[in-house]
């Protein structure tokens, strides 16, 4: 995948993102460059949806997962991790927690989250599935595309180049 730094795009785009604001997002996968079509859930405290979403064809996107920014329990860990590899996602935003932070960080997949944390989450299948999720000052619409790395996140309405 081509690095598309941010700091970039927003250069030659600054019209056309939505720069998410700085509220904490730390990288915890093995890719620092991520983007993709986005795909939302939309969860708290339970990572059913979560688990569906990335058993299915993740090819060219990325699942932003609003978890209402909880640091209770994690919503991701390294299983899902490499199911997300297993069916080619090219990265994962947590508004919230992950675990098994030692074994993301060895796989090649951008994820970003707020934190990390050992307790896993509820498996109630409770949440909602590619609906606008909004964090961090923007919306996140299921089908716009979205660019991260260690400068931070941004969010387009199409797909960009430099």
């Amino acid at each position: 995948m081509t690095e598309l730094k941010t700091t970039d795009i927003c250069d030659a785009h600054a019209d056309k993102v939505c720069v998410a604001e700085p509220i904490g997002f730390k990288d915890f996968g093995g890719s620092k460059y991520f983007s993709g079509r986005i795909q939302t859930i939309k969860c708290f405290e339970d990572n059913s949806f979560v688990r569906k979403a990335l058993e299915t064809n993740g090819d060219g996107k990325v699942l932003v997962v609003d978890g209402g920014g909880s640091m209770r329990c994690a919503l991701l860990g390294d299983m899902l991790a490499d199911l997300a590899i297993k069916n080619k996602w090219n990265g994962i935003v947590v508004y919230g927690c992950i675990r098994d932070s030692a074994a993301i960080a060895r796989l090649p997949l951008g994820v970003k989250a707020l934190n990390a944390i050992p307790l896993k989450s509820n498996k109630r299948n409770e949440g909602q599935e590619n609906i606008t999720v909004h964090f961090a000052g923007t919306d996140f619409v299921p089908g716009q595309f979205i660019y991260c790395d260690a400068d931070g996140i941004i969010v387009a309405k199409e797909a960009l180049a430099i």
